[in-house]
């Protein structure tokens, strides 16, 4: 029954999809380009919003960079709230339609606030509250707005194709992460050098008018479209069965026969983990699929709270790395300088070359994707994020040390090692988390459950801001705060590198211990 519920889509009228007229690899591909669109936004402005914090509104480095990754956290964590949204109430048509408004925006917004200087602070001076409102008011509407879309557009593409045919579909993810790739290319490539020599306004105009005409795109597309009815409150169906086994916790021998009799045989090897759950079903008015949902879920989140230390590495990407690399020397032909944010570029341009090799190959080797794979693929970018940390505090004490000691610049080229792992780490990470969470995840739970890939994100960037604040806290009883200050070459930043690769080692024993007891749906 469950799969005919899972298999069961509609097209934009209401009536039952018809194979081969609506869904397939056309529709599911309109969702790459339209993640291509988007992320070109997200992150022509999220890697350069510190610059633009610091120069334009003037706040401190430290505070742009908790803007940022408060930012930044916020729109990855919205991405649970889309998703439940998605699964609950609305189809993903629905959904992308409104945040994409949402997006916009805020985006509107900010571009009105840096064409008018008004509604700039002055040389030297922080934002007045009127001008901060906007900011934020701005900010985090275009940070709901992102969170929503990126919550929608990989369960659509992924519900646009045959679900039997589990290698189709991680080969969506695999393209979909390329063209995520693709649009971090041409953010920081095109968009980002507009932005520093034409200025915010040029830059937040572009984004403005790129977001818009996806918005046409996936409009045009809605007749090919096909779409899952929403099913009803999946969090409210989880709780039902977690305090319905709470309450039958102490029954007795004969309840346990009972409820015995009630768990399906067909069910599998998922019925050995959380066996307190079955309890549950004693209460007559939940179901043995519910209680299936519900332990299925629930295995998920050792998975995704392992992975968010190594997020909080990620995070110092579009924070510390760009304050470290504005100090740094960026000349690299003449009297060419190359945007800090830039830096990027090289990495993800040998990771978009790498996945057309993975897939081919990939396919090649097997029919089939398991999910101990994709968990031995998260866990190599687990550890890669540790090693990135050891090579970022061994460059910025070569750096700072350069910089105090000779008064000399090293290349800002030298931060590229730190990107390229970081990236590699990330591709191998948050890939496999959409595969492997979408196709794990209860039916009536895939947008939600794909979520947590990005909630991970959104964890890993506000454990960033929590450390930083936590570590100048500690270290200011001792008479020095490691992050404190303007500037860089008076802190301890390879200190700070050194804590986030003791906290994402311990991460990655964590994560072992509990993939060796995962058990596969």
């Amino acid at each position: 029954m469950q799969n005919e519920i899972e298999e069961r889509f509609e097209d934009w009228k209401g009536r039952q999809a018809i194979p081969g007229k609506h869904g397939g690899i056309g529709p599911a591909s309109i969702a790459c380009v339209l993640e291509m669109m988007e992320n070109i936004v997200y992150v022509a402005n999220g890697f350069n919003f510190v610059k633009y914090f610091m120069s334009s509104m003037h706040y401190s480095p430290a505070t742009a960079a908790n803007m940022v990754t408060n930012f930044m956290g916020t729109t990855f964590l919205f991405t649970i709230l889309g998703g439940f949204i998605v699964d609950s109430f609305l189809t993903h048509f629905t959904t992308f339609i409104i945040f994409c408004c949402l997006e916009l925006m805020g985006l509107i917004l900010l571009t009105f606030q840096s064409y008018n200087p008004k509604l700039q602070p002055e040389s030297d001076k922080t934002p007045s509250t009127l001008q901060a409102t906007i900011l934020f008011t701005g900010l985090y509407a275009m940070a709901f707005g992102a969170g929503g879309i990126k919550a929608s557009l990989p369960t659509h593409g992924g519900d646009q194709l045959d679900r039997r045919n589990p290698r189709l579909v991680s080969r969506f993810f695999n393209w979909f992460y390329f063209f995520i790739c693709c649009g971090s290319i041409l953010a920081v490539t095109i968009v980002v050098p507009i932005e520093e020599s034409k200025g915010w306004f040029w830059g937040f105009t572009i984004s403005v008018g790129i977001l818009a005409l996806a918005l046409c795109i996936f409009m045009l597309g809605l007749p090919f479209y096909r779409f899952k009815s929403p099913t009803g409150s999946s969090l409210t169906r989880i709780t039902k069965v977690i305090v319905s086994a709470a309450r039958n916790r102490n029954k007795s021998d004969l309840d346990e026969e009972l409820m015995q009799s009630l768990i399906p045989t067909n069910e599998g090897s998922s019925h050995t983990k959380l066996k307190c759950l079955d309890k549950a079903m004693l209460n007559k008015n939940i179901s043995a699929i519910e209680v299936a949902e519900t332990r299925t879920f629930l295995g998920l989140l050792p998975i995704f709270f392992s992975t968010i230390p190594m997020n909080c590495c990620l995070a110092q990407l579009s924070t510390f790395s760009v304050q470290q690399g504005m100090i740094m020397n960026r000349k690299l032909f003449g009297s060419f300088e190359i945007p800090v944010p830039s830096l990027v570029t090289i990495p993800l341009i040998l990771m978009m070359f790498s996945i057309p090799f993975y897939d081919y190959f990939g396919k090649r080797i097997s029919s089939f994707i398991s999910p101990s794979f994709n968990l031995k693929r998260i866990g190599l970018g687990l550890a890669l994020s540790s090693l990135a940390m050891v090579i970022a505090a061994i460059v910025e004490t070569m750096r700072k040390h350069k910089a105090v000691h000779n008064d000399f610049k090293i290349s800002v080229l030298w931060l590229m090692c730190q990107y390229l792992m970081l990236t590699v780490a990330d591709m191998l990470t948050f890939g496999g988390m959409l595969d492997f969470f979408y196709r794990e995840a209860p039916s009536n739970m895939k947008s939600m459950s794909t979520a947590l890939g990005w909630c991970s994100i959104a964890f890993g960037f506000f454990l960033s801001t929590a450390l930083v604040e936590v570590t100048n806290t500690i270290t200011g009883w001792f008479g020095h705060q490691w992050l404190g200050g303007e500037d860089l070459n008076e802190t301890r930043l390879e200190l700070f590198y050194v804590v986030l690769f003791v906290l994402n080692t311990l991460s990655l024993l964590n994560y072992i211990f509990w993939t060796k007891r995962y058990e596969a749906k």
